[in-house]
């Protein structure tokens, strides 16, 4: 796993079912880096969302639920 995102905040945002879209702010503190985007129910719809991102800089990660 990436030493950038705590463990703590990849399970806080990991969703018992669905998709979370989150981004990375690694201007943040470690253990606060890791924000919410928005929940998706289809991957189909979190995967679009994901490419569709207006700022390109912007490094995104979609968690999977359990």
């Amino acid at each position: 796993m990436s030493p950038d995102v705590t463990d703590e905040e990849r399970s806080a945002l990991t969703p018992q079912c669905g998709f979370n879209l989150c981004g990375i702010d690694f201007f943040e503190p470690l253990g606060r880096r890791l924000y919410l985007i928005k929940h998706y129910d289809k991957y189909q719809d979190a995967l679009k969302a994901k490419k569709d991102r207006e700022r390109p800089e912007e490094y995104v990660i979609l968690y999977v639920g359990a």
